[in-house]
């Protein structure tokens, strides 16, 4: 295959030349899908909007393949099925894969399994989670193989007749990885992967935050370079714990470190039952929100259930139950245009058919920042079908104010819990503590699930010594408002056609403008600068890989994330930024 190594990128200008031509001549001179056009060429409508993914080796093009984004609203496929007969393709996560083209002399080589995986990949990174293709008939048992259905139509186009077929992203993702995974692995080192995903997924398969440790180490052999790296993907706060933590962790660490903790963290138990004014039968502690998420989801869930997310939302909830327990889940979209906020008729109407068994609210909301009334929701509960239980995650609700919890409901009724982290409020998030509350008897099931000790030492110690200084976390919460709207204001400035939005958290997003770089590019530029930004796309299609979130921190480390996105932007947009009536927006939400 020669010494030249393997490529896969996006199209560039020269390559759309070649990938047209290459059109003509396997779809209308080969196959005769099409007519023979006296310019050598074959295009259609979509291009210019869709995606041209492209192997090469050397300056020899190998092959291509075409993917549609469901944000632009049309699909090839619309050419031969109306969406009455097709109703997956009015799906917002929904993404075309077509065209998939191979050159003759490369068709007996890993091209076309690249192409697949590529586009895969692509797509998983904007967040898709299902697939819609035309697949020969004649070609037929090859889709089979690699995981795509039939959707039960099929589609002439002049002398060929194609199946439609759907596959949902991961099981398409898993299924190659199994059939290809050997060569894959094998080429990985070979390939010049000059895409903005990562060759391969996580093994868990959760695209989760934290990739500024890397840069720490993970080792833990370089960790001085903590005080050079800017973690703003990660939503740990700026602020040390109270005095009070600090002062119990330094006072015998070697004791701390050898001892084993109360069996089942009473004191931390009673703590928190006097500070938030709950019986302590009501509560369920975890090392972690994640803890309890995992340990509650699979005692109440199966592959049977049905539950419903919000969408966009921390993307633990979809890993869990889509993904560890298999469940069915449907997704309650959030819409930009109504500022990403709950529209309560909206889920009132989605869930009052009794359907679901779980609905999930993050409230505030994580990666938007959007809150909704402790009052609205309470009134969503009281309307919902009896059998359809809640679970509301308040991981950030100190910055909404505390009177906006659902705690005192979820202590009494059966049909609410409510999750709550001490990570990222109280400066916790290395200790890993958190609970939930829950009627008395839920609540002790729980409890009968949990392994003894189930919070160490050192984080049952700082989290009691948190709860006993309400004063210092409330002037620090107060504090990062402050932060954030700073923040968002210069970075408004950077460009009169990036989009800054801020809620009620402790972090805000930017938008980058459609046909600009992607969030991924931006996310990688910016790592140059020891800043790390987390890329929002392979949360949900709604961001149409545009999407960065970014976490308040303190004011010098809020310089260079607005310095290290300046540099960035120069680089990925070079030349004088395009003049408007208006400069960038910021939106306080």
């Amino acid at each position: 295959m020669g010494c030249a190594p393997l490529q896969l990128r996006t199209a560039t200008p020269d390559d759309l030349e070649w990938i047209f031509e290459a059109r003509h001549r396997v779809y209308a001179q080969e196959l005769g899908q099409h007519a023979v056009d006296p310019t050598g060429r074959l295009s259609d409508g979509l291009d210019g909007d869709n995606v041209y993914l492209v192997a090469a080796r050397g300056p020899d093009r190998m092959g291509f393949v075409s993917v549609t984004p469901p944000w632009l609203g049309r699909y090839a496929l619309d050419k031969y099925l109306t969406r009455d007969e097709l109703p997956v393709l009015n799906d917002d996560d929904l993404f075309e894969v077509r065209i998939l083209t191979v050159e003759p002399r490369w068709r007996a080589t890993a091209a076309a399994p690249l192409l697949m995986h590529a586009a895969l990949r692509w797509i998983a990174a904007r967040g898709g989670r299902k697939v819609v293709a035309m697949g020969r008939t004649d070609l037929l048992d090859m889709y089979l193989a690699v995981g795509l259905r039939r959707a039960g139509r099929t589609v002439r186009s002049g002398a060929v007749t194609f199946e439609v077929l759907t596959g949902r992203v991961t099981e398409l993702t898993q299924r190659a990885m199994s059939r290809y995974g050997t060569t894959l692995e094998r080429l990985r080192s070979e390939v010049d992967w000059r895409l903005d995903m990562a060759f391969a997924p996580r093994p868990d398969g959760c695209e989760h935050g934290g990739a500024s440790f890397t840069a720490i180490g993970t080792d833990f052999r370089t960790l001085h370079r903590r005080r050079q790296v800017v973690a703003a993907d990660v939503l740990d706060a700026w602020f040390p714990p109270a005095p009070g933590v600090r002062a119990v962790l330094a006072e015998d660490p070697a004791w701390m470190a050898r001892t084993s903790p109360p069996t089942g963290a009473e004191g931390l138990l009673s703590e928190i039952s006097a500070a938030r004014a709950l019986p302590t039968e009501t509560l369920a502690l975890g090392a972690g929100s994640s803890d309890l998420i995992f340990r509650a989801f699979g005692h109440w869930l199966t592959p049977e259930s049905r539950v419903l997310l919000t969408d966009p939302c921390y993307g633990e909830y979809a890993h869990v139950t889509e993904r560890v327990i298999g469940c069915r889940v449907d997704r309650f979209r959030l819409r930009r245009e109504e500022n990403w906020r709950i529209d309560p008729g909206r889920l009132s109407a989605a869930v009052e058919s009794g359907r679901y068994d779980l609905v999930v609210i993050v409230n505030p909301n994580n990666p938007t920042g959007r809150h909704v009334r402790a009052a609205e929701l309470r009134s969503l509960v009281a309307a919902a079908p009896s059998r359809t239980r809640w679970w509301v995650d308040e991981a950030y609700l100190g910055y909404a104010g505390p009177s906006e919890s659902l705690a005192g409901l979820a202590a009494t009724s059966e049909r609410v819990v409510v999750c709550t982290s001490l990570s990222k409020m109280y400066a916790l998030s290395g200790m890993r503590a958190a609970y939930l509350v829950a009627e008395p008897d839920v609540a002790a099931r729980l409890r009968r699930r949990t392994p003894p000790w189930p919070v160490s030492l050192p984080a049952q110690l700082a989290a009691v010594a948190a709860l006993r200084d309400p004063a210092y976390y409330e002037d620090r919460w107060s504090r990062t408002h402050v932060l954030r709207s700073e923040l968002a204001a210069a970075l408004a400035e950077l460009d009169p056609e990036v989009e800054v939005e801020e809620a009620v958290a402790n972090f805000l997003t930017l938008t980058l403008p459609p046909g600009g770089p992607s969030a991924a590019r931006l996310v990688t530029e910016c790592r140059r600068h020891d800043v790390y930004l987390r890329d929002l796309s392979p949360l949900s299609p709604l961001y149409q890989g545009r999407a960065v979130r970014i976490a308040v921190k303190d004011t010098a480390e809020n310089a260079r994330i607005v310095a290290a996105c300046r540099a960035a932007l120069a680089v990925l947009r070079p030349g004088p930024a395009p003049v408007r009536s208006t400069r960038a927006s910021v939106h306080a939400r």
